[in-house]
């Protein structure tokens, strides 16, 4: 079964940004709701993403900061949140003394498991309804588009 077989009639004719709008925040809400039932009702926003791409690839903040599309100061207050809440610590970078990284304590840990079961799941009902190759053309789809938005970025920036 396609998408659009699957779909409202006519759907083909939605623009991609309303359904794009549709679909903002059912991944966070998911997550949010697992977060929630470990206790982890604190997390900032932004937060859940950080952990959860912590958690799952062992990723340091940097990477993290790419995928978001966001500056690094964009994300700087939800990371000291992120501290003061318990959820990360800062360590010296046993290779390089003058820096510091971002390391997930036992309750990050926690909320980054929480938050990659509850992705998982949605991600496993997604594919039941669309199949994986539909999943992997809108991942292909979406990537291409978060290369839009960072060069329009680039663009900006050099203007």
């Amino acid at each position: 079964m396609n998408a659009t077989e699957s779909s409202p009639r006519g759907l083909q004719d939605v623009p991609l940004s309303a359904l794009l709008l549709a679909t903002r925040g059912v991944y966070t809400a998911a997550v949010r709701r697992a977060q929630a039932k470990i206790g982890c009702t604190d997390v900032p926003a932004s937060g859940e993403f950080i952990l959860s791409a912590m958690e799952w690839t062992g990723a340091s903040i940097e990477p993290i900061v790419r995928w978001l599309g966001v500056s690094k100061q964009a994300v700087s207050q939800s990371v000291d949140q992120l501290v003061v809440r318990g959820y990360l610590e800062r360590a010296r970078d046993p290779d390089d003394r003058r820096r510091v990284k971002l390391v997930l304590t036992a309750r990050g840990h926690a909320a980054g498991r929480a938050a990659k079961a509850a992705i998982q799941h949605l991600d496993r009902e997604l594919q039941a309804r669309v199949g994986a190759a539909s999943i992997a053309h809108t991942r292909v789809t979406l990537a291409a588009l978060a290369e839009l938005k960072r060069a329009a970025q680039r663009r900006q920036e050099a203007a």
